[in-house]
């Protein structure tokens, strides 16, 4: 037996002693032969893809077979590079890590894209993946050159970093929960550089989302919109949540990963208080289903015929094992467990048959947009692929 099977049975049966001891609902199908075999059959599908510089895969649409492609400027570029480096982590296997270190360059020019705020998705989720691997000088400085891009962006009226810039008739100063996961790319860059320029502006960032981000409940708007000479919040919002007042799923998953991450480099035991809050609202909800994967908002008046997010999911593992390294709060651990043991089953591992480079179904991207609904999504596989590493870890 190769490393690489040894690796992914050993994964299948700890993932059906989860199961058991999670309770996972009879829907949810979990048997170490179908783990091992179906997870190890996509692992090898990523390997495939040809390389592509314009190309980066960022989903699929089942029906017509299609893969949507994206140049490094969207803001999905950098997760596959980044899921070939977890994958080598994963497995040993030095294929991916040939691979990884071809895709890698292909996110270089985003460091100096003050364009968009997701310079942290674009150049940390491959550049920092790969520095996970290899400790070089020059996946260093593409780092700090992508955080110093970044800080452009920010506005210290507001006290944070602009997310959008498109649509300046409906807001003026837009602040997305998504754009705490580009914090890590400034906390990282501050260790690397010995300039705390980007962890100050990360934490003054933090701070403005912790104020005016949540809801009483815990739950989190999508976007805020502020008056960039004033500072005031003009408006709370939503682009991708069913309406105003609905829950998002990943943007709850991005409030708990984003906080947590930032208790990581920073200490403050409010951001802990606020991810593990964010947390039990999510895992406590009236609308989850048993197997621990959301629908795409929570308030979507059409549950339970509504789309699922396993990217959502996805994220909620990573950061919840994260969460339970500092807290040793064990529903943190079983709940994301759970997750991980639904992920990992037939019922969301893609097919076999398909020939694609991702490892996960049923995502939703953009619904409102009704784009990319129930589809294959590379994000969904990078979050899913850092939570095994991270249970792995633990």
């Amino acid at each position: 037996m190769n490393k690489v099977s040894f690796i992914s049975l050993i994964l299948g049966f700890a993932l059906l002693v989860t199961a058991c001891k999670s309770g996972i609902n009879s829907q949810t199908k979990v048997t170490p032969s179908i783990t091992n075999n179906l997870l190890e059959a996509r692992y090898k599908m990523v390997l495939d893809y040809p390389l592509d510089s314009m190309s980066m895969p960022r989903s699929m649409t089942l029906k017509s077979n299609l893969i949507k492609k994206v140049p490094s400027r969207d803001w999905t570029s950098g997760f596959f590079a980044g899921n070939l480096w977890q994958l080598y982590r994963l497995t040993g296997d030095k294929k991916y890590k040939k691979q990884a270190e071809k895709w890698t360059p292909f996110s270089k020019k985003e460091s100096v894209n003050s364009n968009s705020h997701d310079v942290g998705f674009k150049v940390f989720c491959s550049f920092g993946q790969a520095l996970r691997v290899e400790n070089k000088q020059e996946y260093k400085d593409v780092i700090i050159k992508g955080a110093q891009t970044l800080s452009t962006r920010f506005n210290a009226k507001v006290g944070s970093i602009r997310s959008w810039d498109f649509n300046k008739d409906i807001w003026d100063f837009p602040v997305i929960i998504d754009n705490m996961m580009n914090l890590e790319l400034l906390f990282e860059a501050s260790k690397l550089s010995g300039n705390p320029k980007y962890h100050d502006i990360a934490v003054k960032h933090a701070n403005t989302t912790l104020k005016n981000q949540f809801r009483e409940d815990n739950s989190c708007y999508h976007v805020i919109d502020y008056d960039p000479n004033t500072g005031e919040v003009r408006k709370k919002t939503t682009l991708q949540g069913y309406n105003d007042d609905s829950v998002w799923a990943r943007g709850q998953a991005w409030a708990v990963y984003g906080f947590t991450m930032s208790y990581r480099y920073t200490k403050d035991p409010a951001y802990l208080k606020q991810a593990q809050a964010t947390a039990q609202f999510f895992m406590s909800h009236k609308n989850l289903p048993q197997d621990g994967i959301p629908y795409w908002d929570f308030k979507d008046p059409s549950i339970p015929n509504s789309a699922r997010d396993a990217s959502a999911a996805a994220v909620m593992a990573s950061g919840l094992y994260e969460l339970y390294s500092y807290t040793k709060n064990k529903s943190y651990l079983a709940f994301a467990d759970k997750i991980i043991t639904s992920l990992s089953s037939d019922q969301y591992v893609l097919n076999a048959n398909i020939k694609a480079p991702f490892i996960l179904d049923h995502s939703t991207g953009n619904w409102p947009k009704h784009d990319e609904i129930d589809e294959p999504i590379i994000y969904a596989d990078y979050y899913f692929l850092e939570a095994l590493l991270r249970k792995k870890a633990l």
